[in-house]
């Protein structure tokens, strides 16, 4: 397995390309290897598989996070359709805490994104039908869930809505702001 591998401007956020290998018949493609990832530096081993189908374009769900001692890396791809999938640093005394980094994810590019515990997760769908599946390293432990509002102006995430009205679960749309937060994560300089 083949895989590239690219620091965002987050630089624990990381854009990963696998190898596909194609013929008349369609394309085979190895989307995790525990060795490859560890030997690019990304030891980590994951205990659950989440996949997730939005029916409407503009579906927004996040900014999702579970914290510690429960806290969750995410694996994310695009089984279907086309989605912006954002990550976003909710590390206290990070440089970059609220920032945030967004890659488009679909079936077609393949890419995948790599969103390390201490961060906030979201993605809105591009096209009808568009599924997400992501590996996570802990599974689902609802006493340790939190959420960030998708639209903080704070952070200011450049969703590509155009003029879609975003859809959006109860829970997502009265999320607290980041500075509401009393965030369960703290920035390791060499984590």
């Amino acid at each position: 397995m083949g895989i590239d591998v690219t620091p965002l401007a987050i630089p624990s956020v990381k854009l990963i390309a696998p190898q596909r290998f194609g013929d008349h018949r369609g394309f085979f493609s190895e989307t995790y290897n525990r060795d490859v990832f560890a030997a690019e530096g990304m030891d980590m081993t994951f205990v659950q598989d989440n996949h997730s189908l939005s029916e409407t374009v503009g579906t927004i769900r996040g900014l999702h996070f579970q914290g510690p001692p429960r806290a969750q890396d995410k694996l994310v791809r695009c089984g279907k359709g086309r989605l912006f999938d954002v990550a976003v640093d909710i590390r206290k005394g990070s440089p970059t805490f609220g920032h945030w980094v967004g890659e488009e994810l679909s079936f077609e590019n393949g890419l995948m994104l790599l969103v390390p515990a201490g961060f906030a997760h979201g993605f809105v769908t591009l096209e009808p039908g568009t599924e997400i599946i992501y590996k996570c390293s802990d599974t689902y432990a609802p006493e340790t869930e939190g959420a960030i509002r998708w639209d903080d102006p704070d952070i200011g995430i450049d969703w590509p809505l155009d003029a879609t009205e975003p859809q959006l679960s109860g829970k997502d749309a009265v999320a607290p702001l980041l500075r509401e937060l009393d965030s369960p994560f703290t920035f390791e300089e060499n984590a």
